[in-house]
């Protein structure tokens, strides 16, 4: 029986790009030549809610409300449902233009008479000073998110309460130990939410034809449409076999021994997919005929009435030049959505712009932090993928989709694999724009930033968590304050966004380290070296080495039962007894403001309503990090690259005190600007010689070392010309040492 695959990412992820799973496992298939189609369920139900046919619907439905239950509905909820018809009218070409098919709607847009307007746009007063700074396109873009996020929360309070853009009923994914919750609510009729999913799931079903069909579950938030999805097909498909896989049971189902999951999936394969699902597709395609002779790779089953778990097969992990670049194709690249929830330039990229998904490494290089899932093997396992083939999956995918921007989404991209991409992407000659997650490790020299963003690089991401050094210590960052400060300042100074995840309440953080990491935070975007931020709190999971030994972080389970559904965040006490839930408002608040460029003023007990301890951390602490300038030493083997092109040469003859000694004057002309620099005929020459040498464009590299062996094969005192103006002023323009 041949094998045809529907692999789903079931609602909501994101609304501007697919999340990549399923074009991984599509990439991976074809290179075994299995069938399959992919498809993102969530961007489906948006596009059929948020149309002029499903807001006329999802009036209709919320009606009787407004007729039993009047006098509880809020008066924003009753302003919306007074101006259906506005709503009704508009949303098509909103929809439409945050596609970017319909520039022209963005001046009716900034008329602001267009839109119809609800609690959502209140905060408009506030920001608009941040329009002075956005294009017509950017501020219609914020003014529809508005809108729609004004429809959102009418559809929260009068049509289904667990309805969110980028998370459905999250509630029942998180922390669900037991079952019994998500088994009693999918009991229940199907809401209006869940209605749209199965009626665009039942056409999918009829044209695929499926006969194994794939749920990829990355968060809490897709968990519960998952098994709604998978419901609906058990009841009407008895002959689809159903698996889930994905982030979510990687992390929380890796114990799972509820029976009744399974009446909703036959399989669930933990980490990474290529090999438990290739083995399923033979086992269904009935190459193995006995249950003894089927093979399983990290996969629970329902056997004999009871949970399994098998391991059995005999395949090692593929490699990852083995896996095949990711597919996109079947999912509607151009039918996603780009909004602008906050104005801020960094932070609005997760919901902006569509950006092909890759990773340059499986894992993470680092792998030491302690709140981390790092005994697992999606962090564990660490390889990396050659800059070549990276280079060339990022070719694949531009002509694939037509677009040139690419998120990788690693744990922390490697520094010296970010060097080797940014190099052949330059080699290459690829217009390409990209950003992803890092740590802020010295590695990130002013010269790497300069190369990294001459390649395409506008972004990075990466986790300060606490700003405290003590706790810095105790995560095992292996980074301090005072590093991270110079790092974002050599991604700033380049051009590169720098965004910063912060946590606070890990074990043993007191109240005034909190306060201190707050001030820390303050001081970096006052100096302009951060320009976005988050704040999380910090939560305990089962695989990190917190949640493994707590009695060496101060910390004491309240329980140590294992779940027999989901068994990942654990419920603990701190032996400091702080509340730290009480700080969220005022942190994430003070945060929203830095990010907007304003209030660094305000002390720092005017974000609390509660009293809090004066900062220990002295004012001036991370300008005077900044200030200190980086020594002068270069490694004899750091590599010597020149980004710029060949000079203008002209000699010339100078004159002083009687004596005559001809010079070269090199013109170079820079994408911006040209300039030019002076030296000697001989040193002229010699420069001229090796920029060819070590020109981005030559497949060699040149070390510092061979540089200068090359210089004092015919010159004398290298150090003496290498530190001279004409070299700094090159060193302005593009040669840098790496």
């Amino acid at each position: 029986m041949k094998t045809k695959l529907f692999v789903i990412t079931p609602p909501f992820t994101q609304l501007n790009t697919p999340y990549p799973a399923t074009a991984y496992i599509k990439g991976f298939l074809n290179t075994k030549n299995i069938e399959s189609v992919q498809a993102d369920l969530g961007i489906d139900v948006i596009l059929e809610l948020f149309s002029k046919k499903g807001l006329y619907d999802l009036f209709q439905v919320s009606g009787f409300k407004f007729e039993v239950l009047n006098a509880e509905i809020s008066d924003n909820s009753k302003r919306i449902f007074a101006l259906q018809d506005e709503y009704i009218k508009t949303i098509d070409s909103v929809i439409q233009f945050l596609q970017g098919k319909n520039p022209t709607l963005a001046l009716q847009i900034c008329q602001e008479d267009f839109l119809p307007e609800a609690s959502r746009f209140a905060q408009l007063e506030e920001l608009d000073w941040a329009f002075g700074t956005m294009g017509t396109q950017d501020k219609a873009k914020h003014l529809a998110t508005l809108y729609l996020e004004d429809i959102s929360d009418f559809i929260v309070e009068c049509v289904d309460e667990n309805f969110g853009f980028s998370r459905y009923a999250e509630r029942l994914g998180r922390s669900a130990n037991s079952f019994d919750e998500l088994y009693n609510e999918l009991q229940k009729e199907p809401t209006y939410i869940d209605s749209i999913l199965i009626s665009i799931l039942k056409k999918k079903i009829e044209e695929v034809q499926p006969t194994f069909f794939l749920i990829s579950v990355p968060f809490p938030g897709n968990l519960y449409s998952a098994f709604r999805s998978a419901q609906w097909v058990k009841q009407n498909h008895p002959e689809v076999k159903i698996s889930m896989g994905g982030g979510f049971p990687n992390t929380e189902l890796r114990s799972l021994s509820d029976k009744r999951v399974f009446e909703f999936f036959d399989f669930i394969t933990l980490d990474d997919g290529e090999v438990p699902i290739e083995e399923l597709v033979d086992n269904l395609s009935s190459r193995a005929e006995s249950k003894e002779e089927k093979r399983y790779k990290r996969t629970f089953l329902l056997e004999n009435g009871e949970v399994v778990y098998k391991n059995n097969s005999l395949k090692h992990d593929y490699k990852q030049s083995q896996v095949g670049t990711p597919d996109y194709s079947d999912l509607p690249l151009d039918k996603y959505i780009s909004v602008i929830e906050i104005v801020n330039p960094m932070h609005r990229m997760w919901s902006d712009g569509r950006w092909n998904k890759l990773t340059m490494a499986h894992g993470c290089y680092w792998g030491k932090c302690t709140f981390c899932d790092i005994s697992l093997d999606y962090i564990k396992v660490y390889e990396p993928v050659a800059a070549s083939l990276l280079c060339d999956r990022m070719e694949e995918l531009i002509e694939q989709t037509g677009q040139n921007g690419f998120h990788f989404v690693d744990e922390a991209a490697p520094p010296a694999l970010m060097r080797a991409l940014a190099l052949e992407i330059l080699k290459r000659k690829l217009a390409v724009t990209w950003w992803t997650n890092i740590r802020f490790e010295k590695s990130f020299s002013k010269d790497l930033c300069l190369l990294l963003k001459a390649s395409g690089c506008i972004a990075v991401s990466g986790g300060l968590e606490v700003a405290s050094d003590r706790l810095l210590k105790l995560i095992d960052k292996g980074v301090t304050v005072e590093q991270v400060a110079k790092v974002t300042r050599n991604f700033t100074e380049a051009g590169i966004m720098v965004h910063a995840y912060l946590m606070y309440g890990y074990p043993t953080q007191t109240i005034q380290e909190t306060i201190d990491s707050l001030e820390m935070v303050r001081q970096l975007f006052e100096a302009g070296v951060l320009q976005s931020g988050f704040w999380h709190q910090f939560a305990l999971t089962a695989h990190s080495p917190v949640g493994l030994y707590p009695e060496q972080f101060g910390v004491t389970k309240k329980t140590e039962l294992i779940g027999t559904f989901a068994n990942n965040d654990i419920e603990y006490t701190d032996s400091t007894g702080i509340n730290h839930d009480k700080f969220s408002f005022g942190l994430k608040k003070s945060l929203f403001n830095f990010m907007h460029g304003i209030c660094f003023d305000y002390e720092l007990q005017d974000w609390f309503d509660f009293k809090i301890p004066k900062t220990k951390i002295h004012p001036d602490f991370i300008f005077n990090a900044l200030e200190e300038q980086n020594d002068f030493n270069t490694k004899p083997n750091a590599k010597v690259v020149w980004l710029g092109g060949k000079p203008f040469a002209e000699l010339f003859t100078k004159s002083k005190k009687g004596r005559s000694w001809e010079m070269m004057s090199l013109t170079f002309h820079d994408k911006k600007e040209s300039f030019t620099v002076q030296t000697s005929k001989e040193e002229g020459e010699w420069l001229t010689s090796i920029l060819s040498k070590i020109s981005i464009s030559n497949t060699k590299n040149y070390t510092f070392q061979e540089v200068k062996n090359d210089f004092e094969t015919s010159l004398d005192d290298f150090e003496l010309f290498w530190y001279s103006k004409p070299v700094n002023t090159l060193r302005e323009f593009g040669l840098l040492v790496l």
